[in-house]
């Protein structure tokens, strides 16, 4: 009985024994396996972030880096691309008077000139608005629209009295008295900013001051409620010019 007592306890040890080295080996696995993650934690943090290519071709047309993105362009990006605010590449390029960009862009077959962003306006409103002249011309070359509906590029170089795109889209057949959506004309909006000599170009090229947008409003009431004394000058000078005939 000692002696089956003694091999039953010595099984039992050994087991006991087996059992302890197994699960010491199965803790240095795990913490193997535990340091091997934490290195590659650590090398993947320590690695530097590579910006995506959409991120570079967006920084590139902000900064007209035309070198960047013609780079970019090449490896198959969309010259239709837009940012996280929905602004294609082209009206972005308009927006931050990107001029060599946009040529780029506007040089690419694959290029939607008439794009817009989620408001509506394209690089031909941008660029009226901004003043940038060539960018106009540059669109102009490549038979983008002049007479968008709605909100047009002519409304746009008014608003600012932007003399010299005013003129260059009128001789591009811009039409004078277009209507917003809300029916204001680009003389309404040249009055609102007291733009003087932008109103008297557009009077010149045959506006009509008597037209009334959606609420009833002339060019001549913009200028009273937008207090601009010189602008309600010139408009009733007109009106009485032409009551008279």
């Amino acid at each position: 009985m000692k002696k089956n007592s003694m091999s039953a306890v010595a099984v039992q040890e050994t087991s006991n024994t087996g059992a302890l080295v197994a699960a010491r080996r199965g803790v240095s696995r795990l913490a193997f396996a535990a340091t091997l993650s934490c290195a590659a934690l650590v090398s993947l943090l320590a690695a530097p972030v590579q910006a995506a290519p959409i991120d570079s071709l967006i920084k590139s047309v902000k900064f007209d880096d035309v070198n960047g993105v013609n780079k970019l362009l090449a490896q198959g990006m969309d010259p239709n691309s837009v940012d996280n605010q929905g602004i294609p590449l082209l009206v972005l390029a308009a927006r931050e008077k990107s001029d060599k960009v946009g040529a780029a862009l506007l040089a690419n077959p694959k290029t939607n000139i008439e794009i817009q962003d989620k408001a509506g306006e394209n690089a031909m409103m941008m660029a009226a608005l901004n003043g940038d002249l060539d960018f106009v011309n540059q669109l102009i070359a490549k038979d983008a629209e002049v007479n968008k509906k709605g909100w047009a590029p002519l409304h746009y170089a008014a608003a600012n009295g932007h003399d010299d795109i005013v003129k260059v889209l009128l001789d591009h057949s811009a039409y004078v008295d277009a209507g917003s959506p809300n029916g204001t004309t680009p003389l309404m909006m040249a009055a609102r900013g007291g733009h003087v000599s932008t109103v008297k170009l557009l009077l010149d090229n045959g506006a009509d001051l008597t037209v009334k947008n959606q609420i009833g409003m002339t060019a001549l009431d913009f200028a009273k409620t937008y207090k601009e004394p010189d602008v309600v000058e010139g408009l009733t000078a007109r009106l009485q010019q032409m009551q008279q005939k």
